[in-house]
């Protein structure tokens, strides 16, 4: 191997940063604290590295909040005020406890649908194999809360202990509505129940508006259609609304962040002027990955990135070493492997789709990718980094 050859290829590196609050100049502090962290690690800059931001500091910087009072003045302004469907909720403390408060304080009945064994995320109500000893048919059967307490019982979750059914119910009674809860899988189901609809699923949200819509509910919001604008001074989101949000206190959320391609763009524009070098810039939320043990898939954001810089766009474009060097290059070893894998990587079309030594690389966005990797890296607790430094993304093995 020469001798000017990298010996490493992908790092990954968490930025310790201050703690940010509303009003912060997110662009200059960001940039300030990888060039602090640069200096004291020791490592440069280099072109194509990304620097990504973890969208909870973002909306933190914006001021991106809002009470349950405002969620509940939306609510009520646009569906009624009376019996409201609140259908495929995904189970979660952070992620919709104080939402539901809020649509419970803005309506008199709530008619709660559960999917069911799970939510869309994975989070688990019930096993599998219970469902089959049970003889139920998830995908067209409907249960009651009666039916469903009969058969299943009390089911509380692996990881946070909750009964997420107990839990959602004592919410919605706490903020004065009625409440019904059923178990359900056709979005159409509730239309037997009222025709004022909340959906609150994430990724299949278009086709369960267009579903209910079509079989003629009389209102159908999303939570991407709440808080889509100030309510009495309020944070929002005007393209996710609700979606994205965690819980901020037992009674506020914080939102999404709002619209941030000028803030990515800035801290491209500072890092270059300080360093000469053209890096990538992204927000990310969560990462896109399940987990083989409870089977929670992570994305409960509506995307992993708000916003990117344009070199950004696309899916990577790679070719598989261990398929060159079993197929094509068989008969090769040593330096002579070397060389010949070398010439086809910098040989490579830009375009692989449908080439067989690209099999098995991975076909998603390089958004999804690397927001996944600094998920990771930054984790959802004391960490204290949420600004990630990806280096050698972009390299191969002829790099």
């Amino acid at each position: 191997m020469e001798q000017n050859t990298r010996r490493v290829g992908t790092i990954s590196r968490g930025i310790r940063c201050p703690i940010f609050r509303e009003g912060d100049d997110l662009g200059a502090m960001v940039t300030q604290s990888v060039l602090e962290a640069a200096e004291s690690e020791g490592f440069e800059l280099r072109d194509r590295d990304v620097i990504s931001i973890t969208e909870s500091v973002v909306a933190r910087s914006q001021g991106n909040y809002a009470s349950v009072d405002a969620i509940a003045k939306d609510v009520r302004a646009k569906l009624g005020g009376e019996t409201v469907g609140v259908i495929f909720p995904i189970l979660s403390r952070n992620r919709f406890a104080i939402c539901l408060r809020g649509i419970a304080m803005g309506c008199k009945k709530v008619v709660l649908m559960l999917s069911y064994p799970s939510d869309e995320v994975g989070n688990a109500l019930v096993s599998l194999d219970k469902i089959d000893e049970a003889g139920v048919n998830p995908y067209s059967d409907v249960l009651t809360l009666e039916r469903y307490r009969e058969l299943f019982g009390e089911n509380v979750h692996e990881f946070t202990g909750v009964d997420y059914v107990q839990y959602y119910g004592d919410i919605i009674r706490s903020c004065g509505a009625e409440v019904e809860i059923i178990f359900a899988n056709q979005c159409k189901t509730i239309l037997n129940y009222t025709d004022c609809i909340i959906n609150c699923d994430i990724h299949t949200r278009a086709r369960t508006k267009r579903i209910l819509k079509a079989a003629g509910a009389k209102v159908v919001c999303g939570l991407d259609d709440i808080l889509t604008a100030s309510v009495d001074g309020s944070g929002y989101n005007e393209k996710y609304g609700l979606l994205g949000s965690n819980k901020s206190t037992e009674d506020s959320i914080k939102l999404f962040p709002r619209e941030c391609k000028d803030l990515v763009l800035d801290i491209q524009s500072r890092i270059l002027k300080a360093t000469g070098k053209l890096v990538e810039v992204m927000v990310y939320g969560d990462g896109a990955f399940k987990d083989p043990q409870g089977k929670i898939w992570e994305l409960a954001d509506p995307v992993v990135s708000p916003a990117y810089t344009d070199g950004l766009i696309g899916t990577p474009s790679e070719l598989k070493l261990k398929y060159l060097a079993d197929n094509d290059f068989k008969d090769l070893s040593g330096e002579e492997l070397r060389e010949a894998i070398s010439a086809s990587i910098r040989a490579k079309q830009s375009n692989l789709v449908g080439n067989m030594a690209s099999q098995g690389t991975t076909p998603r966005q390089l958004t999804d990718l690397i927001g996944s990797l600094c998920d990771l890296t930054s984790g959802s607790g004391d960490k204290g980094t949420p600004v990630v430094l990806v280096q050698g993304y972009f390299d191969n093995y002829t790099n």
